[in-house]
């Protein structure tokens, strides 16, 4: 069949446009997904590694970026040979299968929807880079490199990979309808229960809760905050997988939940200790981000500015109550912050869909589900399920890795020397 003439035209003045148009790829999603792949990379390598790095003591520097360099590079190799199958790939209600083993059958024209299926598998690398990466916080500058490294491994196949399958990939969770939009559960929850959980096999770092621990360098933290706040438009805009209004509107409720957690934090510190302090400024900013994640596809504006609010109020108090009260030394925070937010997120996300709320502009329940009571029940489900299987599957991991490594933690006195000079040979300082 001989072209239509227009399409000869274009063919000389734009081949790439109608090649795409030609294979059902979408040029402009594409080129959204490509950006926003980066921009989650950035998050972790050198967002998250900064945030954390800063956060901790001169002689720990150089082991929290390193903790996250190399869970980059292993969750990556790892999701290619087969994390990226056993999670997306058809399999049953409860794991994938083996079909896209090292990428098998995926090739330069193979799609997922009308983006390439190879950038979305780079897409989807990024959150398993990202998830473990969080998981460093709870066990910060008392952890031995190997017992790390292997614990990340593990808990990458046997915990992300299951519930990114049951959430995203076509599994049980999916079809019930659960609201996670870019993370909630599958990224926040299951790292701040594992932090928690790692916090408590571990025990409290030499001299917690009596010795001060103050972060070392806190530009570094706010320099890794700021690029956290900028990579965050890609990990929940770019979720939508698609340039189009939900990603435009995601993006707006992650940007107002960033701005309403930071600037409620600083008041409320503002008014139990007489003045705001930086370090909580970029934690109320985090704690928006991670409890807008799962909602931002769901909810309008009006939503978001709720869910900042509380995120800001409720993650403070949990910061408090952890380490004050029940003198958990989770040492960056990554349960109340990230696990909390995580939590209380996807519950919201249940709530402020409903678009009876009128000026809150929920988009609606899933399909199936015809009520703000049906949904939320959804959502209550999801949230139990992650917090039970992680916790025991992520307890059950560490007590593995002890007997392959003969023991998680350091010895007191490596501790004490530090973990840069212990584990890496090398200072972060040089005086």
């Amino acid at each position: 069949m001989r072209k239509p003439l227009w399409v000869v035209f274009l063919s000389v003045l734009l081949p790439g446009l109608v090649q795409a148009a030609d294979t059902g790829l979408n040029d402009a999603n594409t080129a959204w997904i490509l950006t926003s792949t980066a921009l989650v990379l950035f998050m972790t390598l050198p967002g998250l590694a900064l945030f954390y790095g800063g956060l901790v003591r001169t002689k720990n520097v150089l082991s929290v970026l390193m903790h996250c360099f190399a869970i980059a590079g292993s969750a990556s190799i790892l999701w290619l040979i087969l994390g990226y199958s056993l999670a997306f790939g058809e399999g049953n209600a409860w794991i994938g299968d083996f079909s896209k083993v090292m990428m098998a059958g995926i090739g330069r024209e193979s799609l997922v929807g009308d983006i390439p299926e190879s950038l979305f598998m780079l897409f989807q690398m990024t959150f398993a880079v990202i998830t473990p990466a969080l998981i460093i916080g709870g066990y910060a500058e008392r952890m031995k490199f190997s017992a790390m490294l292997l614990f990340s491994c593990i808990w990458l196949l046997l915990v992300y990979v299951p519930v990114t399958h049951w959430v995203w990939g076509g599994g049980w969770l999916q079809q019930m309808g659960l609201y996670d939009f870019a993370g909630g559960v599958v990224v926040h929850i299951t790292a701040g229960v594992a932090a928690l959980v790692a916090a408590l096999v571990l025990g409290p770092r030499k001299g917690f809760p009596t010795t001060a621990m103050p972060p070392h360098n806190l530009p570094m933290t706010v320099t890794g905050a700021g690029m956290l706040w900028v990579g965050w438009f890609g990990f929940n805009g770019g979720s939508a997988l698609a340039a189009n209004g939900d990603a435009a509107m995601a993006m707006l409720a992650t940007h107002i939940a960033a701005a309403t957690g930071a600037m409620t934090w600083s008041m409320i510190e503002w008014k139990k200790f007489g003045k705001p302090s930086v370090l909580g400024a970029v934690t109320g900013m985090v704690a928006g981000l991670g409890t807008i994640t799962p909602a931002s596809g769901f909810v309008g504006p009006g939503g978001a500015l709720i869910i900042g609010l509380l995120a800001g109020s409720v993650c403070f108090a949990a910061t408090q109550y952890i380490k004050r009260v029940l003198k958990i030394d989770d040492s960056l925070d990554v349960f109340p912050v990230h696990g909390i937010g995580g939590i209380m997120g996807t519950l919201l996300a249940g709530l402020l869909s409903s678009p009876d709320l009128g000026v809150f502009s929920g988009f609606g329940f899933a399909d199936g589900i015809s009520s703000m009571g049906g949904q939320f029940g959804v959502q209550l489900t999801g949230v139990l399920v992650a917090i039970l299987f992680t916790g025991l599957a992520s307890y059950l991991i560490l007590r593995l890795v002890s007997l392959v490594t003969g023991g998680l933690r350091v010895t007191e006195e490596q501790e004490i020397q530090g973990l840069d000079i212990v584990s890496h040979e090398e200072s972060g300082y040089n005086y």
